[in-house]
């Protein structure tokens, strides 16, 4: 088994540590592939980063396609082109936040999430009303810490103080960390916070890899049918979609 652990920002050390994180609880035999994109943001903290940011990751789930990966990660809270990967995938595409909620909400009856800076909160909310975790989401907090500083030595103490506020604030059962570049801390935090903690790169990773043990793959009808034949223009060229193969 395959699979493409994808960090859509080109920050190579940031897709390294994400794909340790995968690789730490991937089973034998499974092959984790760190894919960093060759175009677009450096690190992803709004909208604008998030938007410029699909292009890559799609050219890279197409990629993936023609080498023969069996399933995918997007290493980014954000979830970033979640839908549109699905639609070129045959296999699974599971989104890092998506896969942390899911996880988290088996842990307790509520959790936080905590993630890098303020302006990102709003994204986390947004995707917890997508996945119907409003329910358990009892709070989005953030370490104020920029997403490329999160490799300073002092920045897991900032975390682990705002993860231990979150988890006071809001009586909550559970951290998610919002970030893949806080992918390394899930044990350090749970031990200095007292409360288990999600990284959602790893709740990702195995739950494509349980779909593709049990032989599932994505629905090739509807709405998540390959996209239709189109050309596009401009620095778009390359992304042209030449026929409507269906996958089964």
């Amino acid at each position: 088994m395959r699979i493409r652990v994808i960090n859509p920002n080109t920050t190579a050390a940031m897709t390294e540590l994400a794909a340790q994180a995968a690789r730490a609880v991937a089973a034998p035999g499974t092959v984790i592939e760190g894919i960093t994109p060759a175009m677009g943001p450096a690190s992803i903290e709004s909208h604008y980063d998030e938007a410029l940011a699909v292009p890559g990751l799609l050219a890279e789930i197409a990629r993936g396609e023609a080498e023969g990966a069996d399933g995918y990660v997007i290493a980014c809270f954000g979830d970033p082109g979640l839908d549109a990967a699905r639609e070129l995938a045959r296999g699974p595409v599971i989104g890092m936040a998506e896969a942390a909620y899911q996880a988290a909400s088996h842990l307790g009856r509520g959790f936080s999430v905590v993630t890098s800076l303020s302006r990102t909160e709003g994204r986390a909310v947004d995707l917890a009303e997508r996945y119907g975790m409003q329910r358990f989401c009892l709070g989005v907090h953030s370490a104020e810490i920029p997403v490329l500083e999160l490799e300073d030595p002092t920045a897991r103490t900032v975390i682990a103080d705002a993860c231990r506020d979150a988890v006071h604030a809001d009586d909550s059962d559970a951290i998610v960390l919002g970030c893949a570049g806080m992918a390394d801390l899930c044990d350090y935090l749970s031990r200095e916070v007292g409360v288990p903690v999600v990284d959602g790169v790893a709740a990702a990773t195995l739950t494509v890899q349980s779909l593709v043990t049990m032989g599932l793959r994505k629905s090739g009808r509807g709405e998540f049918a390959r996209p239709l034949p189109k050309s596009y223009t401009g620095p778009l060229a390359g992304f042209t979609i030449e026929n409507a193969e269906v996958h089964s």
